[in-house]
């Protein structure tokens, strides 16, 4: 048996449950990931937060689903049953990703591949997880709480349009039969729903409990009181239309998502409530962001911080192997770019850890038998927003901006680099480290300000000297995203004038410390606003300015974000103008065709639809 010190993964078999000495788990967390024991990965921060507060949890990890999926028989359905009851609930997460994204590519085809599976290989989950493990579990142990989380069921909370199945679709609790939601980044609120199940409060107690979603009787009697401006309007509730009411009027489901968007930006949001038939789906407001001791606390756990030896013959796993010799310093994103979810899932709001964490996490890295010196990233959503916040917080906690950054930087934000700067040296300095590069990317529009003050105050041109003399490994990436102002106000980027002044100041550094060192932007075909014209002269743009696009996507719509609005709805929801949607295949081809207009094969097609163009002007 086990000591009770000794450090260990978390039970994904019954056999190691018993190696333990426990007779049942308190918690068991069903996750369409495989079980990487690694604070990257939120299956293993639940876990380990949980097990932290004291209490016993196991993991069943991509468990096998038949076809006939949740009406499968008992032993068909016998990986859900392998720990038996856990004596508190069950979790539920379809694991890092949507798995709607993760099976599905833009074009709507099936992907051949799973970054989060053993040997990279798909079908080791079903379409819309969360939905598929909660049912199975409701019938197996119709008395035991189901506690949905993850970005799928965070995203999903009210009602959103699902793109891969074209529809407006119910909040998904209305639909998977779980008890409750945690949304977000959710350890307060996980470990608040252990603990009070443990001392026998009951759903409806829980209920109460901040950053959760559930459903209630329709004569619940929840009354509108406007929308929460500050700390002392908090307690404030936001009756949105009802389902039905969104199906029947895409107007309504606008309005209704100028409510969720703007609640998830404010620092005090409100309690929101959408009826759908004879229910309420009630979601209570978050929990304030993580201070750095609890974000310290949460990244310091005892991780094994590598896959479960159980997959060893499997192969290894893709999202392991590209942040294995990484750090995460931050989470949440100000950047609010409308197509990305991050802000409205990990928040806006940005919870930094401690220098000494991180250099802790970069000793202990050194010191694993495959690291080779090299640390791939220290970064976040975007690397460069380290303990980054406004200068006055009264100022923050009335704000309601889905960006601190576009259409200008707030005057409040604090976008200093000296903390970062200090970090990659003290890190660099390490035995061991031999190099440190910045992979998650940076914003370069912090970079770039004409207040003389404020770029000598925040050593904006240290920070840029730094990372380009040594924190690049040969290309940078940053994301302009396009090229025309108009799509990028739709995105919610800046101007490509000053992706075009970043450039050159990247260039004049490189000459500076004599490197040759490339920018590779990222760019977004069919996004909404997009036409063919304007990938056109990005095409030209692009090549003008001997940019190579190779780090490239389709738009892809998901849940929740201002562009699957705008996508969904025909118009942008705030100013009610049209918004061109490219939504046929072919057009979404055509564009995307742009990327590679150098290729013989493409040539003659993109000839076409430039003349196409010609003669409609």
């Amino acid at each position: 048996m086990l000591s009770s010190t000794e450090k260990h993964f978390l039970p994904i078999t019954l056999d190691e449950m018993r190696e333990l000495g426990w007779e049942q788990a308190d918690v068991v967390v069903v996750s369409g990931d495989a079980y990487i024991d690694h604070p990257s990965f939120g299956t293993a921060v639940i876990g380990r937060v949980i097990e932290a507060a004291g209490f016993r949890v196991a993991i069943i990890p991509q468990p096998n689903v038949p076809k006939e999926q949740e009406h499968g028989t008992e032993q068909a359905l016998r990986d859900f049953c392998k720990f038996g009851k856990p004596r508190l609930f069950f979790g539920v997460t379809s694991g890092v990703m949507d798995s709607m994204v993760n099976h599905y590519t833009a074009a709507r085809r099936l992907r051949h591949d799973d970054a989060y599976t053993p040997g990279g290989l798909a079908g080791f989950r079903p379409d819309y997880a969360t939905y598929v493990y909660s049912r199975i579990l409701k019938r197996l142990y119709p008395d035991v709480p189901v506690v949905i989380g993850g970005i799928e069921a965070s995203m999903r909370r009210l009602t959103h349009y699902d793109y891969w199945s074209d529809r407006l679709k119910p909040s998904i609790l209305m639909e998977c039969h779980a008890d409750l939601l945690a949304y977000g980044m959710a350890e307060r609120t996980m470990v608040k729903i252990a603990q009070g199940l443990d001392r026998g409060a009951t759903l409806q107690e829980l209920h109460k409990l901040p950053q959760v979603g559930y459903v209630a009787p329709a004569t619940a009697g929840f009354r509108a009181t406007g929308s929460a401006d500050n700390q002392a309007d908090a307690e404030k509730t936001i009756l949105l239309h009802s389902h039905e009411e969104c199906l029947a009027s895409k107007r309504r489901q606008a309005e209704n998502f100028r409510h969720i968007e703007r609640e998830s930006n404010r620092t005090h949001p409100a309690t929101l409530v959408q009826q759908c038939g004879d229910s309420l789906v009630v979601i209570n407001p978050p929990e304030p962001p993580l201070t750095t001791e609890e974000t310290d606390a949460a990244f310091d756990l005892p991780y094994m911080r590598q896959p479960h030896p159980k997959y060893k013959r499997r192969g290894a796993i893709p999202a392991f192997e590209m942040i294995k010799n990484s750090i995460t310093i931050h989470r949440g994103c100000f950047g609010g770019c409308s197509f990305c979810a991050i802000s409205a899932h990990q928040g806006k709001h940005i919870a930094s850890r401690s220098e000494a964490s991180i250099v802790m996490e970069a000793e202990n890295l050194a010191k694993r038998p495959y690291f080779k010196g090299h640390i791939s990233d220290l970064g976040g959503p975007s690397a460069n927003m380290y303990k980054m916040s406004g200068s006055d917080p009264e100022k923050c906690s009335k704000c309601g901006r889905a960006s601190c950054l576009v259409p200008q930087k707030c005057g409040n934000l604090k976008f200093d680099h000296r903390p970062a700067t200090a970090l990659y040296q003290k890190v660099a300095s390490l035995k061991g480290v031999k190099h440190i590069t910045i992979g998650s990317g940076i914003r370069y529009d912090m970079l770039i300000d004409d207040d003389g003050r404020k770029r000598k105050d925040f050593e904006l041109g240290e920070y840029l000297r730094q990372v380009v003399a040594n924190h690049v490994s040969g290309r940078l990436k940053v994301a302009p995203e396009h090229t025309d102002t108009e799509v990028l106000k739709l995105m919610r980027k800046p101007s490509f004038d000053n992706f075009i002044q970043f450039l050159g100041m990247f260039n004049a550094e490189n000459r500076r410390c004599g490197k040759s060192q490339q920018l590779i932007p990222y760019f977004i075909a069919a996004h909404p606003g997009c036409t063919v014209a304007k990938m056109s002269e990005l095409c030209d743009i692009t090549r003008r300015f001997n940019l190579k696009t190779e780090q490239i996507q389709d738009f892809t719509p998901t849940p929740m974000t201002y562009a699957t609005a705008m996508y969904y709805l025909g118009y942008d929801p705030y100013t009610g103008k049209k918004v061109h949607v490219a939504k046929s295949r072919q057009e979404r081809s055509d564009q995307h065709l742009f990327f590679f207009a150098e290729k013989k094969e493409n040539k003659q097609r993109i000839k076409q639809l430039r003349m196409n163009q010609k003669r409609r002007h």
